[in-house]
């Protein structure tokens, strides 16, 4: 056994990357999180990825985001991010969209031809729509909560968005959720209570509005994000095991 995924293969099996390679993942949202997510989907032989963001990479976005180099800074991070996909695995069929991602956008999606759906995106109104366009399609969906202000890795539970605490934004997740209907939402968060941002050096203000975020802790939860997605996606073929 030899080739890019045989370290992959040794712990999943022939069958679970023979599923793998036919399974097409959408990615909302390729920041700090979604692009993390990306990078390990990639890696891990997912044949299809449809990657959606419009915005473009920033100098604040080089402490934390993979696909962030001062070669890469006004690009689209779909762009980049697609590029870096199919150096890492040629054959993955990347699909991009420039499109944030609303209420309103949904229809350029047919969720039903997804064999997962990653929210890794920051509006409640977005990750609402996608959870109710994803259960309509009956098409699996893992959501990520609240990653910044926070400075604890270890902290990120996954769970069912009724069942956690203390993150604000998994908070609105569960009342909007209820007032949608929508029963079941699978979700990465932490219960490290948000951080207070410093007072700026430069403006001397406090930027509440713009969350702190460091290197370590939205990778994290990306990277949990496309471990649940793979772990979801091979369940059927079960482990190599031996």
């Amino acid at each position: 056994m030899s080739g890019q995924l045989s370290r992959t293969e040794l712990l999943l099996g022939e069958q679970a990357i023979a599923a793998l390679k036919k399974a097409r993942v959408a990615v909302f949202g390729v920041g700090g999180v979604g692009g993390c997510a990306v990078e390990a989907l990639a890696r891990s032989g997912v044949g299809a990825l449809d990657l959606i963001d419009n915005d473009t990479v920033a100098l604040s976005n080089l402490n934390r985001q993979i696909i962030a180099l001062h070669s890469t800074l006004g690009q689209y991070k779909v762009d980049v991010a697609g590029a870096r996909v199919k150096d890492i695995n040629p054959d993955c069929v990347v699909r991009v969209f420039k499109t944030f991602y609303l209420p309103e956008t949904a229809d350029e999606f047919d969720f039903s031809a997804y064999d997962y759906v990653v929210d890794a995106i920051d509006t409640v109104g977005g990750k609402l729509s996608l959870a109710e366009q994803a259960q309509a399609a009956g098409t699996p969906i893992i959501s990520a909560m609240g990653a910044g202000n926070k400075l604890d890795p270890t902290a990120f539970e996954v769970t069912d968005i009724f069942k956690t605490s203390v993150c604000p934004l998994a908070r609105v997740m569960r009342t909007e959720c209820r007032k949608r209907g929508i029963k079941h939402l699978k979700v990465v968060y932490s219960k490290e209570p948000p951080l207070r941002p410093l007072k700026d050096s430069n403006e001397n203000t406090l930027r509440r509005s713009v969350p702190g975020s460091v290197a370590f802790v939205p990778t994290v939860a990306g990277m949990i994000l496309a471990g649940e997605v793979i772990r979801d996606l091979i369940k059927k073929e079960g482990p190599n095991e031996q």
